[in-house]
């Protein structure tokens, strides 16, 4: 078949250019890189979803908080401002069970209040 068979657009597409921390086979890492990083947003649950996930960011890299995500959205409800909002004292202590529970519960090494040193 000749390049002129070809549709249009079949021709003019490149395979996406990605960034070093998208590749080496983390298809979630790769399909944020293509589909999210760098395009403007403008919709409010995702811009509130977007802060909340990065400040759970701290001490963590982005691709353990993006491997996490679906455990995040769980347990703040879909990241809704007004139910978040309408969180009283006692479900806000609730999130962070469910958090942890989760195999994809974010962990930290550093010592919470709680647990006390975790040195030896």
């Amino acid at each position: 078949m000749s390049l002129r068979a070809w549709p249009y657009h079949a021709r003019m597409t490149k395979p996406p250019q990605r960034c070093a921390w998208a590749e080496g086979g983390d298809a979630l890492m790769a399909q944020y890189h293509d589909e999210e990083w760098g395009v403007p947003q403008h919709d409010p649950r995702m811009l509130w979803e977007m802060l909340m996930l990065e400040g759970f960011q701290a001490g963590l890299s982005w691709r353990t908080v993006l491997h996490k995500r679906e455990a995040f959205r769980r347990a703040f409800a879909g990241f809704e401002p007004a139910k978040v909002a309408r969180f009283v004292e006692r479900r806000s202590r609730s999130c962070w069970p469910i958090l942890a529970s989760s195999a994809r519960a974010p962990r930290s090494s550093r010592p919470s209040p709680e647990r006390g040193s975790t040195a030896t």
